[in-house]
């Protein structure tokens, strides 16, 4: 199994007070006020039992409600399980569906738990590469020919935040359910696109299996929930899962994400984050090739081949040298990521910008 880079470095820039963060996948900014009071009465009303495996019913029936709303898509709520963040929702989704040797299709790069996840199960990661000539969407012609039980695919994805067009998204899961390969959906980013809106998998197949969480459009990571949405002919095998893994989410984070739907705030939070994405694009685009502006999520991919080949060792010098704390893209894969730096926009603009300054005249210098 692979080390997770971006935990080291977060942990490194710890010993400078003067760090500047660009590393890690974590909102600065606080989920909705309702979010605090209802967590505050659960604790006031001693709410410290399990839930069923499955997760409250009332907030399995608002997160139906908002597929309803957001998608027109309608999902019985005991078709979702609440889980301990996304990774309980990809532990769930990948003993569904991959039995001991089986194929995993991913893409390269793509979010490392994936793989690590897959290796913990002894089941075999199959990587696809993709770039920019696809906007970093695996398509059907990546599937040809591959010999893979289940696909997984994120979007927005992580590290280049680009977004999944309907058309590829309805082709691929239409060629995966003609195959008897099962379709894994990551939507944890969805809310956070700033052209257009997302499309869930859920709009093309019932047979799709679709994880999404609270920690980064809801701004609740320290809370630790996540869900999963399975095929209806699988939620008991689904809910075994669940009750043998970690039995249920946890308690007190359920009950405050009962109000986590707060969508005038929520909105204010996706306006936030867009103004960061464009700041820290045209900035970055000065010094650095930018395959694409990012749809979604809050990563930006940056190229740096023009000052090196390796990315890890130059983002290891950024940190000892200007205190800039950047995660490398060996992070995600081996399709070209040394060539590449993720930087997450998940720090106010003051704060980035005196990243970028930093890094502007360390490059001037360098």
């Amino acid at each position: 199994m692979s080390s997770f880079i971006v935990m080291d470095i977060v942990r490194d820039a710890q010993k400078y007070e003067d760090s500047i963060h660009f590393e890690i996948g974590q909102p600065d900014l606080n989920p909705s006020p309702k979010v605090k009071q209802s967590l505050q009465d659960a604790v006031a009303n001693d709410k410290f039992a399990y839930t069923e495996s499955k997760g409250l019913k009332e907030l399995r029936e608002k997160i139906s409600s908002m597929y309803k709303t957001n998608y027109n898509v309608d999902v019985d709520p005991s078709r979702i399980i609440l889980t301990p963040g996304t990774s309980g929702a990809f532990l769930i989704a990948y003993t569904l569906t991959l039995k001991h040797k089986q194929s995993l299709g991913l893409s390269d790069p793509s979010y490392p738990c994936y793989k690590n996840f897959a290796n913990m199960l002894d089941i075999n990661p199959c990587f696809m590469n993709i770039d920019k000539s696809t906007n970093y969407e695996l398509t059907k012609s990546h599937l040809l020919g591959q010999d893979i039980n289940a696909l997984q695919i994120s979007s927005p994805c992580n590290p280049a935040g680009n977004l999944y067009s309907k058309d590829n998204l309805q082709e691929l899961i239409a060629y995966c359910d003609a195959n008897d390969i099962a379709f894994i959906s990551d939507e944890l980013y969805h809310g956070l696109t700033y052209e257009e809106n997302a499309h869930t998998a859920l709009e093309f197949s019932d047979k799709a299996f679709v994880i999404n969480g609270f920690s980064k459009y809801y701004c609740m990571p320290g809370l630790r929930l996540g869900w999963i949405i399975v095929p209806k002919s699988l939620e008991r095998q689904a809910e075994i899962i669940a009750q043998n893994i970690f039995i249920s989410a946890p308690t007190l984070s359920q009950y405050a994400a009962l109000e986590a739907f707060d969508e005038e705030y929520l909105l204010s939070i996706k306006d936030i984050f867009k103004e960061r994405r464009d700041y820290l694009y045209k900035e970055l685009n000065d010094i650095f090739d930018v395959d694409a502006k990012p749809d979604g999520a809050f990563y930006l991919w940056a190229n740096v081949s023009k000052y090196t080949n390796d990315s890890f060792a130059f983002a290891k010098e950024l940190l000892e040298n200007i205190h800039i704390a950047i995660t490398p893209g060996k992070d995600f894969g081996s399709n070209n990521t040394n060539q590449y730096l993720r930087f997450a926009y998940t720090r106010d603009i003051d704060h980035m910008s005196e990243g970028v300054k930093r890094l502007k005249e360390y490059l001037k210098s360098r």
